[in-house]
């Protein structure tokens, strides 16, 4: 009875404890079998689990070093999945609320991790091994979508790191461009090309198929599981079940304004008097000298409002306003890509974001919106005859969701890849919540002045 209470037993139950909360978490009660592991590893001591290293007497420094690094990798991957991950910030979408160089905790507990979808990968890489330039993942073992409970949900204005769900397709020499966007900008050059040339004009579909053939035959093209697509930060403007309208650059939701967050900016034309803004100008505005562009006695600058007002009372300034685009000027790039709809960056919607278990009718003229969601994200056989829509093989007049939807965009709303340009994010590529900067380097600066030491440990908002 004694031995109950020795060193080893008190091992087992403590780490058994711990073992079966997680199984419990997790929901997948076949993992109880790894108790008898447990048991053995820590009471029995039958079969060394160890196998790179001896159970007892004295290992050399290699062994060591070697035991030390499997635990490292084995503890940090675990961690990276259940709890928390690093995410450095690689573009100006979020400026001014955060900034090139910002390292992010983002939390995975917030509204609850993932069990990935491809466990075998070589650690610490998201899709490619790096010098190798080989993809890092192995399709052995593929696990559908399965969120674990979190501490909260989805709310609207939430910052939100999430996979790029149009990264699911990857040109290999192009891979800062989604694939879709680079067939569709080759179906327009055919377009215009057949124009210019006085040929005969197709329709869109004809000339995308001619694109996607061309793409295929010239291209590397490779896919990406959900949890391999690249990580992106923005913020979540709507959630599902919201109807998101941009009018003039602002945003309401559900027929309400949204707030402007102080950090939001906007490209500005500033007209001087002809001579020039002082330097120190910019940077006590935060402006980077990569984002000031200048013609004549003009100058373009991304600004918060509150900058676009203390800039407009410099003495050398005449005029002070957003570069807006104009209502019902179509813009091809933005979501979802058909003349019907002749929208803009800053003048979009209004459009509905799908909802689980909502129904939507279904016809040729709306269907751009849902043909990703159908298709794609919930792995549908999706075909157009004429006016007829078959899903599945199917005739099909309406469609019910099975995941739910979010719109996101940057607050940097000019210099944003978001919603706007791709669409819907789909529940299972939302990766985590940013809770604060834990380092943030200006690529701008020198020395330790790279280091940002105001914005160290600061709370993401």
């Amino acid at each position: 009875m004694s031995d109950i209470f020795s060193k080893k037993y008190i091992m087992f139950w403590i780490v058994s404890l711990i073992y079966l909360l997680a199984v419990i978490w997790i929901g997948n009660y076949w993992l109880l079998l790894g108790l008898g592991i447990i048991f053995d590893m820590y009471v029995t001591e039958k079969v060394n689990w160890t196998f790179w290293k001896k159970r007892k007497g004295k290992n050399n420094a290699f062994v060591e070093w070697l035991d030390a690094l499997i635990f490292a990798v084995v503890a940090v991957t675990l961690i990276n999945i259940f709890l928390f991950q690093n995410y450095r910030i690689p573009t100006p979408s979020m400026e001014k609320s955060l900034l090139i160089g910002d390292h992010l905790f983002v939390s995975k507990l917030a509204y609850g991790p993932r069990i990935p979808n491809t466990p075998i990968a070589f650690p610490f890489t998201q899709h490619t091994i790096p010098g190798l330039n080989t993809k890092s993942w192995s399709n052995l073992v593929i696990w559908q979508y399965k969120r674990l409970a979190g501490t909260g949900k989805i709310k609207n204005n939430d910052p939100i790191v999430f996979n790029f769900p149009a990264g699911d397709t990857v040109v290999v020499d192009e891979q800062a461009t989604s694939y879709y966007e680079i067939v569709r900008r080759t179906a327009r050059d055919y377009k215009s090309n057949d124009l210019f040339l006085g040929r005969d004009v197709k329709n869109d579909d004809e000339y995308l198929q001619l694109a996607i053939k061309d793409i295929s035959s010239r291209r590397e093209i490779i896919y990406r599981p959900v949890d391999r697509r690249d990580n992106y930060v923005k913020r979540c403007i709507g959630i599902a079940g919201d109807t998101i309208l941009i009018k003039a650059g602002t945003v309401y939701i559900n027929g309400k304004e949204l707030p402007d967050n102080t950090t939001q900016q906007l490209i500005y034309i500033v007209e001087t008097n002809g001579t020039s803004i002082n330097p120190k100008a910019f940077e006590r505005l935060s402006v980077n000298r990569s984002d000031q562009r200048m013609s004549g006695s003009s100058y373009w600058i991304p600004l918060t409002k509150s900058g676009a007002d203390a800039i407009a009372q410099f003495a050398n300034v005449t005029g002070v306003s957003p570069i807006l685009a104009r209502e019902g000027e179509w813009d091809a790039r933005i979501f979802p890509h058909d003349s019907l709809y002749k929208w803009n960056e800053d003048n979009f919607g209004p459009l509905w974001i799908p909802e689980k278990g909502a129904t939507v009718q279904l016809d040729t003229s709306n269907l751009c919106f849902y043909e990703q969601i159908i298709k794609n994200y919930e792995g549908n056989e999706l075909k157009v005859e004429g006016s007829t829509i078959y899903i599945n093989g199917q005739p099909a007049t309406s469609y019910t969701f099975k995941m739910n939807y979010y719109w996101m965009m940057g607050d940097n709303r000019h210099n944003s890849a978001d919603s706007r340009y791709w669409g819907f994010v789909p529940e299972d590529h939302i990766v985590g919540k940013p809770k604060f900067i834990w380092l943030s380097l200006d690529r701008e600066a020198q020395g330790l002045k790279k280091i940002r030491w105001n914005r160290m440990f600061m709370k993401v908002k």
